[in-house]
């Protein structure tokens, strides 16, 4: 669990033990905190998630009393899937990769009985050739979709890293990706635009560091 930062920081706060947000009739902009959420509350954050309904929030912050009460009830109701990633550091630059029309961080599942930092540099090297060394962990992120009409909860750790070599550097065509690039802050910022509000939160958090 993480300290909660001072209410200030938030762009909307609501009450679960008063509010709802079953109909998504509640505007949720910027960093959002959910004060006393329920289990209830909490599954009807992520169908708000997974249909693509909170496009101008950047992070939700959770409050419960029974933290393991609704991680339980989370992993009942969805199938939870762990990933890793890394944002790669070179000199100035970052490296990003472009999959399905969107700039993007490199990451990808766990395999079975892989850690997150063992599979970040896995993932890394696989979708871009390029060998890395393992930093500090950054953040860790959680997404939504649905897969054969069931709940999916994908929950990412991402990694700083340095780059040792990209002599190999080349786009891992068969996971769809077109190409891959160093880009500066300048030219981040303009990539990840129209990108994902996950991967911008993450260059935002490792911005911090």
């Amino acid at each position: 669990m993480e300290d909660l930062r001072d209410s200030s920081w938030y762009a909307t706060i609501i009450d679960g033990r008063r509010q709802s947000i079953n109909k998504g009739n509640i505007q949720m902009i910027d960093d959002v905190l959910i004060n006393n959420a329920s289990k209830e509350l909490v599954k009807d954050l992520f169908e708000l998630m997974t249909d693509h309904k909170l496009k101008q929030v950047d992070s939700v912050t959770i409050e419960v009393e029974d933290v393991k009460h609704v991680k339980k009830y989370i992993k009942k109701v969805f199938h939870i899937v762990k990933a890793a990633g890394g944002v790669i550091e070179k000199i100035d630059d970052i490296l990003l990769i472009h999959r399905l029309g969107k700039w993007d961080l490199p990451k990808g599942k766990l395999d079975k009985g892989e850690s997150p930092k063992e599979a970040a540099v896995r993932e890394v090297v696989e979708e871009t050739g390029v060998t890395v060394i393992l930093g500090e962990k950054i953040c860790s992120t959680w997404h939504t979709y649905t897969r054969s009409k069931k709940y999916v909860l994908k929950k990412t750790h991402w990694y700083r890293m340095k780059c040792v070599s990209d002599t190999n550097m080349q786009p891992q065509i068969e996971e769809d990706i077109q190409d891959v690039q160093w880009m500066d802050t300048d030219a981040v910022r303009r990539a990840l635009y129209d990108s994902y509000r996950t991967i911008r939160y993450v260059i935002q958090e490792y911005n911090k560091m």
